[in-house]
């Protein structure tokens, strides 16, 4: 399994930054709520569905401590100038259904200055490997009804209509085949606009 445990990736952006790619540790929980913090409003709110502005104990429990088969967060990384810390700059996850084994509810965030730089799309395709590679072949994604250019473009990927409710539609879109170019193209479209609703992934008593 190319995304094992040990799964360890070094890229460079568009803009000639190097990232890191790995899976989410425990000791990552304070870089966690650190990068949540930092998130402008309206990027909270286009992933979130919320204007809350940081994250309890419970939450952040939820999000580090994962099990690497049904829920996955691969972390991206950068180094600090001194080559001594490391900075959290984005977390792409998925929680497979328990209904639907073959679907995973998806979640990707980039903060605010790594935005539009290729990195949203290169976690989003990671994880879409990541996820093949455990038997998920649907991300059930969420997105503002109005939005209608990113609905069509996800229909045109393959994806389905599930359900429509209070402003938002839901869609499953496969991801299964990483060669067919509607699909990467509907992975990069998750990265950028897709709504990621994280408040059904956390636990009843967690807070955002």
């Amino acid at each position: 399994m190319e995304t094992g445990a040990d799964f360890r990736e070094e890229h460079v952006l568009r803009d000639g930054q190097k990232v890191v790619l790995r899976h989410i540790q425990p000791s990552d929980a304070e870089e966690v709520r650190r990068g949540f913090r930092a998130l402008s409003p309206e990027s909270r709110y286009r992933r979130f569905f919320t204007g809350i502005a940081d994250l309890d104990d419970a939450a952040l429990a939820y999000l580090v401590n994962v099990d690497g088969k049904d829920h996955v967060a691969i972390v991206a990384t950068t180094e600090s100038l001194d080559l001594k810390t490391e900075r959290g700059v984005g977390v792409a996850r998925f929680v497979r259904s328990r209904e639907d084994p073959a679907v995973a509810e998806a979640a990707v965030t980039i903060v605010d200055d790594m935005q539009r730089i290729g990195l949203g799309t290169l976690m989003t395709k990671t994880l879409a490997r990541a996820a093949r590679e455990r038997g998920i072949e649907k991300f059930r994604c969420e997105v503002l009804e109005s939005n209608a250019i990113v609905v069509k473009a996800l229909l045109e990927a393959g994806g389905a209509i599930i359900e429509k409710q209070n402003g938002t539609v839901v869609l499953d879109v496969p991801v299964h085949d990483p060669n067919d170019s509607a699909v990467r193209h509907a992975l990069g479209v998750i990265a950028e606009h897709v709504n990621a609703f994280l408040r059904r992934l956390l636990p009843p008593d967690a807070k955002m």
